[in-house]
């Protein structure tokens, strides 16, 4: 077995190799380079005509037209774009936004830049479970509710959020519902046909493509969604967001998509398979807490709590296993999960916290390695923790300015 390991899907996924090997012939002369939006020459009809090929390959993926795709730099610019575009161009209606406290940096960061000029947001606490109950939502919803913002699995805890019943209200309520989809696109069925939702944002990097690229879903079917763009310029992609398209990225996006279509039901099967085989060996640990929903969850995320040891020196005795304390967009941060703590999670409870992440590439040979490693770091960490009790166990009161 190669080593390092990586389980930290959630922060990145390598690039599929199919769709490594795709990507470069869209960058060199003997490939199709052109600008897309030089329509005079064969150069650039023929990458326009890539990048409505590969359009077609994410409409296919989610159930939607490919009139309604429009290309991003990723997720986080989809949010932008669905967020503030949203808010500017419904300005008449209102200025109010819902979304939840479990949110991503992209979307939360994006809440608060708008509450500065003027917007209100309502921040919704989830179940301890993460979930967000239908009837918090429903009573938050206010004659001036533009827009509705939840993410469909959580980026920390894999929680999944039941997109067509917050869609049905959001709907009847004659409010807009934006999906960032980030961490299930490509890895859980979204039919955009079936589904009342209005805008979803994805990133090529969650499912096997490269960084770089995304897109926003944005309804067409339907009078009610109206963007306001955030960048101005050449008047790309119907002129909500301006500039030359990267032909080469936008190609592996899509086959990146097409990828995850074809393999989607049989690569959940196998994923779930092996985050059972992680997760019945980690709790044979003891003093392990799992956050996040039992049964509503992408299982290519376990987040657990390891009492009576810091996440950190975890993460210091097994080096060789790539696992993280949380989103790669906050591993900076000195607080605790701001996701965890929005469930009900105590500080201590947060700052045990390790994000186990599989996906594709994972092996059961991998997964054993791994709970070996862990089992040996956890019981070595514990010996050494001074909270340890004469029984052999630790106590979960754990004073964490003590520890190693």
């Amino acid at each position: 077995m190669r080593l390092p390991i990586y389980l930290d899907y959630a922060a990145t996924t390598p690039v599929d190799p199919r769709v490594a090997e795709l990507l470069g012939r869209y960058l060199t002369r003997e490939g199709v380079f052109g600008n897309p939006s030089s329509e005079t020459h064969i150069f650039g009809r023929a990458a326009a005509q890539a990048v409505e090929t590969a359009r077609e390959q994410v409409a296919t993926l989610l159930g939607a037209d490919p009139r309604e795709i429009v290309w991003t730099s990723g997720a986080t610019e989809a949010n932008n774009l669905a967020l503030r575009g949203a808010l500017r161009a419904n300005v008449r209606k209102g200025r109010h936004l819902v979304t939840g406290k479990t949110e991503h940096k992209a979307v939360l960061d994006v809440c608060r830049w708008l509450e500065r000029e003027g917007c209100t947001v309502t921040y919704l606490d989830p179940e301890p479970d993460g979930s967000i109950p239908l009837e918090r939502l429903a009573v938050a919803l206010r004659p001036d509710t533009v827009l509705v913002s939840l993410m469909h699995v959580n980026n920390e805890t894999g929680a999944t959020q039941d997109l067509a019943a917050i869609g049905s209200l959001t709907c009847a309520r004659g409010v807009l519902l934006h999906v960032d989809a980030a961490q299930s696109a490509g890895k859980l069925p979204i039919d955009l046909r079936a589904l009342p939702i209005d805008l979803l944002s994805l990133s090529a990097h969650k499912l096997y493509g490269p960084k770089g690229i995304g897109a926003l879903y944005v309804r067409q079917r339907s009078n009610r969604v109206r963007l306001e763009p955030l960048l101005y310029g050449g008047g790309q992609e119907r002129g909500l967001r301006a500039g030359t398209l990267p032909t080469h990225q936008i190609v592996a996006m899509g086959e990146a998509c097409r990828i995850a279509k074809a393999t989607m039901a049989d690569g959940r099967v196998r994923v779930q398979q092996l985050r059972d085989r992680l997760w019945r060996a980690l709790a044979k640990l003891g003093g392990i807490a799992l956050n996040g929903h039992p049964e509503h969850h992408w299982p290519g995320i376990l987040n657990v709590s390891f009492a009576g040891i810091a996440a950190e020196a975890l993460l210091a005795a097994i080096p060789e296993i790539a696992v993280s304390t949380g989103s790669a967009c906050t591993s900076t941060a000195p607080e605790p999960s701001h996701v965890l703590r929005a469930m009900g999670c105590d500080a201590r409870r947060a700052r045990s916290a390790i994000r186990f992440s599989l996906g594709r590439f994972t092996t059961a040979e991998e997964i054993d390695y791994v709970t070996g490693a862990v089992g040996a770091a956890v019981d070595r960490l514990r010996t050494l923790s001074p909270l340890r009790e004469s029984d052999g166990t630790v106590s979960v009161a754990v004073d964490w300015a003590a520890l190693p």
